[in-house]
């Protein structure tokens, strides 16, 4: 039987996380310089989740995973 590497999904779950951050983060950057009509305060709210999700969201979910030590 073939069982899914675990390592593998996490990495391609930490992928997703991170390339969802970037497409929030330019949302937030098109919001706030006007090209896309929304009101600002909006843009910074995806600015700020985008930037978690970049850099902060998984490193939380790197640490959690982190096998225990033997």
């Amino acid at each position: 039987m073939n069982t899914p590497d675990p390592a593998k999904q996490r990495f391609i779950v930490l992928q997703l996380l991170r390339l969802s951050g970037a497409f929030f983060a330019l949302l937030g950057l098109l919001v706030v310089a006007r090209r896309i009509d929304l009101p600002v305060i909006a843009g910074y709210a995806f600015l700020i989740v985008g930037f978690v999700d970049l850099f902060v969201a998984p490193l939380l979910l790197a640490k959690r995973w982190k096998s225990p030590p033997r």
